[in-house]
């Protein structure tokens, strides 16, 4: 109170907690008793920040101080976050540029592996090594693991770095996968004369030709200067596999001149001696071959004419779940921050619908395999390994064969499968490119061999027609549960963010082929738990009768006791339903319901036999108004056995 101005008439008082019930977050209510019974007391109110991990920046801080100007002023506000049901957030205003002349921002797209966020810090190292300027570094990752989208936000400048947000207003943007430009809104607040680099797999002509008209127009009316770089292939030539990280941070120091670019070549190279020395002379001499050739950047001419395109219109899927739809396409382009809190109505236990994984559709790969079906055995390997269920067996009758997309392939089913056509389909959106498919053929004459992602455009609706329309006809085969039977069966959990190759995934595929419409999952914390259900994304999903796995993350890293109380809860659970049938036994209830209850009791701790015996309890019970069968009813979720895994 000694320093405090006797000329403030209010004050906004921020929190970043919420405290629902109270009078008021905690720093809010302790300002305000400070006030408590003094004279010309200031208006005081109170707001959070910073929920849900969201970024505060200037503009939103501008908007609290516009809120302090207006006669009645909003109290207990949210900053940050599109507030359309309680109405508590104030307005989410454009964002504004605060840093000091001299302050450099960069922006940089990369995929999880790709090397972009190390390369980066190795950025910041030499700028902050080789100069005088101030450094500053914040990476956001995808939770998708190797594969998953990265942001790296570099600033430099000649004085300190005051900003601890997100960069916003980029002086620099490099993106470094081709398929980001059609997903996220890559050039979102770059500055006017900016700098766009862009890894492309394009010639200039086919670049111009393929960019989005969205992105040519804002490089016309913000006058950005473009570039072009194919990391992609210059890695692929010269040994690196999809690592693309030297090449692409070579052309940064290139093109933005942020320091001189002998310098940048010398220092990324003594980074790149001491971080891959001990690996050996070809790994370095590789990744210098890598710098030299970053400087091969392309400037493309930008028309003016550009300027007048229209931007894409973005239209939203209708032919997917309403969640899938306004939360998780939004999320998966990078517009999470965006989605306002009445699309969560309906979901405030957090519980997220399973089997969304298979609505994105990313196309991260750059090879997937292509299936050649003269050379097949039909021994379903490459399916079994697969480590995101992304290749399968389908077997489809003569007129499924007759209605499938133009130039499908089959070969005639062998063994069990005679009188079917066999075909293995690969859903190339859903592939990230490992091979392991293409390495675990036993085939003399490989049946799959990777190909460019270009050119298997014709076999996303293919897909489409495999799993939708001819579906998985594990009951056709022999019940004997070999590796090739097994892959007849629809995996109940496809497409996660596991790693490329991951060695994990492809068993619990498997075992969800085996038992998954009747398994309870435990997971505990770790890569299990982010591919298996990170927001948006759920991995685990149903067949065609609604049945899989249950799945839930404990936080506390206690999944055995975890799991452990799920069984001993589903126990409690199913032999009441036992005690009730036992009663019922000797009750007035039908001749017909005695006999499969008596057949449930008897098959109770049987997988398969509860199975059959409780759609014959369903079926009997739904005619019965006594009390007990509307008991068991209520329970006839817990009728088949269930396989509670840790």
């Amino acid at each position: 109170m000694e320093v405090f101005p006797e000329t403030v008439k209010k004050i906004a008082v921020l929190d970043r907690t919420k405290e629902p019930g109270a009078n008021g977050e905690p720093l809010y209510i302790d300002v305000r008793n400070l006030f408590y019974g003094k004279e010309n007391t200031p208006e005081i109110i109170g707001g959070r920040y910073g929920l849900s991990s969201k970024d505060t920046t200037p503009a939103h801080i501008i908007s609290v101080f516009d809120n302090l100007r207006k006669k009645e002023l909003k109290n207990h506000f949210t900053i940050s976050i599109i507030d359309d049901v309680t109405f508590t957030s104030l307005p989410i205003l454009e964002d504004v540029v605060v840093a000091p002349e001299g302050s450099y921002e960069a922006k940089f797209y990369g995929i999880g592996g790709d090397g972009t966020v190390g390369a980066n810090k190795n950025s910041i190292k030499i700028i902050g090594e080789s100069t005088d300027k101030y450094c500053q570094a914040y990476f956001e990752y995808d939770s998708k693991k190797s594969g998953g989208s990265t942001i790296s936000h570099l600033r430099f400048g000649d004085h300190p770095i005051k900003s601890i947000y997100y960069v916003n207003t980029p002086d620099f943007i490099a993106c470094h996968v081709p398929a980001y430009l059609w997903k996220f809104d890559i050039l979102k607040g770059i500055k006017k004369g900016g700098t766009f680099l862009l890894n492309s797999i394009w010639d200039e002509e086919e670049t111009k030709n393929k960019l989005p008209d969205s992105i040519k127009k804002t490089l016309a009316e913000k006058e950005i200067n473009f570039y072009i770089i194919n990391a992609t292939n210059i890695a692929e030539e010269i040994g690196l596999g999809y690592r693309t990280n030297s090449i692409t941070q070579s052309a940064f120091f290139k093109v933005s001149e942020v320091i001189p670019y002998d310098l940048s070549v010398k220092e990324m190279k003594e980074l790149i001696q001491k971080t891959y020395g001990m690996k050996g002379e070809k790994i370095v001499s590789m990744n210098w071959a890598a710098i030299d050739r970053g400087g091969d950047v392309n400037k493309i001419d930008v028309p003016v004419e550009w300027k007048h395109l229209e931007p894409e219109v973005r239209e939203k899927r209708e032919d997917v779940p309403e969640f899938v739809r306004d939360v998780a396409d939004r999320i998966n382009r990078l517009e999470g921050d965006q989605v306002p809190v009445s699309a969560f109505i309906g979901r405030e236990d957090g519980s997220f619908p399973a089997g969304t994984t298979q609505y994105e559709k990313r196309g991260i790969a750059v090879n997937v395999p292509e299936w050649i079906p003269e050379y097949c055995i039909q021994c379903n390997q490459c399916a079994y390994v697969c480590p995101h269920a992304a290749i399968r067996p389908f077997l489809l009758t003569d007129e499924e064969l007759k209605n499938a997309p133009e130039g499908t392939k089959t070969v005639e089913g062998k063994g069990g499968i005679k009188g079917y056509h066999y075909k293995i389909q690969v859903s190339v959106l859903d592939c990230t490119g490992c091979s392991n498919c293409a390495d675990i053929c036993p085939s003399k004459e490989k049946a799959l061999v990777m190909k460019h992602l270009e050119t298997q455009d014709v076999e996303i609706k293919r897909w489409d027609y495999m799993d939708k329309e001819v579906g998985y006809k594990e009951n056709v085969v022999p019940k004997d549960k070999t590796i090739k039977n097994s892959q007849f069966a629809k995996p109940l959990f496809e497409f996660s963010g596991a790693c490329p190759g991951c060695g994990e995934t492809p068993y619990i595929k498997m075992i969800t082929q085996l038992y998954g419409d009747r398994m309870m999952i435990a997971n505990a914390t770790g890569c299990s738990s982010i591919y298996g259900g990170t927001a948006p994304s759920s991995s685990y999903c149903t067949n065609d009768k609604g049945h899989g796995p249950a799945w839930a993350n404990s936080l506390f890293e206690d999944n055995a006791e975890y799991a452990y109380g799920m069984a001993k809860g589903v126990s409690h659970l199913r032999n009441r339903i036992a005690l009730k049938m036992k009663e019922a036994l000797n009750d007035h209830i039908s001749d017909a319901a005695k006999d499969v209850f008596k057949e449930w009791i008897d098959n109770k701790d049987n997988a398969e036999g509860s199975r059959v015996a409780s759609e014959k309890v369903l079926e009997v019970l739904k005619d019965e108004k006594s009390s007990v069968a509307k008991e068991i009813l209520d329970l006839k979720q817990y009728l088949v056995k269930k396989s509670v895994w840790a």
